[in-house]
């Protein structure tokens, strides 16, 4: 480490100690521009034996613990880099080496799994539902969607899943190990847009080595790191890939593309369903996009939109509408034809039957032609005049 990056972080960890408490929030604010302050820790960080470490883990946990925004996110943007440094150790069986990165980890996550009471958090995510438009999604791109009677008792309701209480953690064990690095990706992803680029590379870097440390791909990499192999989890692999996803579209594309790869390598070796679901649909869904190569800007994640053109139809489709549609449709053909029309003169108010149409079977085809010519004898109406009574015989000429 060079004398002048050791220079940058002894003053930086001089000047909070002596920081009254009504000036934490124009502090926290002027940490963004200190460009040499955050390169300078990576490098402590990196260095298991430095001299500075400790107190650099204390400062970032004060930080944390602090409860101002800014000065939280400025120590979560270190938490790749602090994960890899504690399993690298881990791996290595250095225990000695880590102590201080665990107590901050293990610092963050009891402040993390409480609230300000100190009650434990309960936290809740509802699953959405495919008859709702989403920034996902558009209904009419599924196809028709079924109205059974299970689906309109369903209908508004949505699911909600909970996970927590959490239990607090005093050590690292094999067997809390991932439970607790799980949950702090989980908070690392929450403030994913607030994250520097080099925040980023170092997710990056964590998913691959942690993906193909100890397997044939260590060699296809050229990582020349340790070379034992990492246990992982399929819940911690999908928090990886969550914040992979992130970094794709916001600038880091080589990085993210090759993490990924790793991600899915190593899920396929372990047969984690959850993580190649999540994994080959974020794949999927990137092929052919145009990814971001700028790091400036706005910090989001590109969705492709169905239009809103294509929705379904206000009109519902019944057999009755159908029914009546056909009806009306013959109706107009029949009148169209002259078949039975009835034409009223309006000068001498009288009602003139036109002759049948040959091309197609009129109303009047039931009828003889004999039974026909006892209709032209009728006399013609006027006003409210009686037809006369048809004799029987007469109909049988």
């Amino acid at each position: 480490m060079l004398a002048m990056d050791q220079g940058v972080v002894e003053e930086w960890l001089s000047e909070f100690k002596t920081l009254p408490e009504t000036a934490v929030s124009s502090y926290a604010a002027s940490l963004k521009d200190k460009g040499s302050l955050v390169p300078a820790l990576y490098k402590v960080i990196r260095e298991n034996y430095s001299d500075l470490l400790e107190p650099v883990c204390h400062q970032l946990f004060e930080f944390y613990r602090s409860g101002e925004p800014r000065l939280q996110r400025f120590t979560l943007q270190f938490l790749p880099e602090l994960v890899w440094s504690y399993l690298s150790v881990t791996a290595a069986r250095d225990p000695h080496c880590s102590g201080c990165i665990e107590a901050l980890l293990l610092g963050i996550y009891n402040l993390e799994i409480v609230d300000k009471d100190g009650q434990s958090k309960v936290l809740s995510f509802t699953i959405p539902s495919l008859s709702k438009p989403s920034v996902y999604h558009e209904p009419s791109s599924i196809g028709s969607l079924a109205l059974t009677e299970g689906a309109l008792a369903n209908h508004g309701l949505s699911r909600v899943v909970y996970s927590g209480p959490h239990l607090q953690r005093e050590t690292f064990t094999a067997q809390n190990r991932f439970e607790v690095l799980t949950f702090l990706l989980l908070c690392y992803n929450a403030s994913l847009s607030y994250m520097s680029s080099s925040s980023l590379q170092s997710l990056c870097q964590l998913s691959s080595r942690v993906s193909i440390c100890g397997y044939p791909r260590q060699q296809v990499r050229r990582y020349k790191g340790i070379s034992s192999r990492l246990m992982v989890t399929s819940e911690f692999l999908v928090q990886l890939i969550t914040g992979i996803h992130f970094a794709l579209c916001n600038g880091e594309v080589d990085l993210g593309s090759r993490a990924l790869d790793d991600v899915l390598y190593r899920a396929q070796l372990e047969l984690f369903p959850e993580a190649l679901l999540v994994g080959n649909a974020i794949k999927s869904s990137l092929h052919g996009a145009s990814l971001k190569a700028n790091k400036e800007g706005t910090r989001s994640i590109q969705v492709e939109i169905t239009p809103t053109a294509s929705r379904i139809s206000r009109n519902a489709v019944t057999s009755l509408s159908i029914r009546g549609h056909r009806w009306k449709r013959h109706g107009e053909t029949h009148t169209s034809s002259g078949c039975g029309d009835v034409l009223k003169e309006k000068s001498t108010s009288r009602i003139m039957h036109s002759p049948p149409c040959r091309a197609r079977c009129s109303c009047l085809s039931v009828f003889s032609r004999k039974a026909i010519r006892v209709f032209e004898d009728f006399p013609p109406y006027s006003g409210l005049q009686r037809w006369p009574v048809m004799s029987r015989s007469r109909t049988h000429i």
